[in-house]
């Protein structure tokens, strides 16, 4: 099978330049934008524990998100594909870091999906608990992450009309 390649340019732009030169580390604007091609820009700062800016998404909120779009975004084809219906998706996903020691480099220990998943009346709830492990396995950015990514799945039926 032939490898294919994917291209994603983003252009990261610091917002927090200002005239006059530097200021110390630990006053410095950590604002950014994010750009790509065709999309709306995104805000971005750093966690508000590390002086970030809290109105903004941070390289950790990206992470996780980025874990929880490409978890559902699997789910959904592939329920799709089983003709299991799926009529709510919501995922309240957290991701954990550690910072070792003073010098405040980290890493992410773990991030915990819980998709709460509703499917129409009459869909086979064995099965579509079993796609989250098939998701997790297709999944090409938990499968590039050095750390566990775990579901915590909740299944439940609609009420009929």
């Amino acid at each position: 099978m032939e490898d294919r390649r994917h291209r994603y340019p983003v252009q990261l732009t610091w917002a927090g330049s200002q005239p006059g030169g530097d200021r110390p580390f630990k006053r410095h604007d950590r604002s950014y934008w994010l750009n790509a091609p065709g999309r709306p820009p995104i805000a971005g700062s750093s966690d508000p524990v590390f002086r970030g800016d809290a109105a903004k998404w941070n390289p950790e909120n990206l992470l996780v998100a980025s874990l929880a779009a490409c978890h559902q975004l699997w789910y959904l084809g592939l329920c799709a594909e089983a003709g299991i219906t799926v009529v709510a998706y919501d995922d309240a996903a957290e991701g954990v870091m550690t910072e070792e020691g003073a010098g405040g480099a980290g890493q992410f220990t773990e991030v915990i999906l819980r998709p709460q998943v509703t499917l129409a009346p009459g869909s086979d709830v064995e099965a579509a608990t079993a796609l989250h492990h098939v998701a997790h396995e297709k999944c090409f950015i938990a499968r590039s992450v050095n750390f566990p990514v775990r579901h915590m799945p909740s299944i439940s039926i609609a009420p009929s009309e």
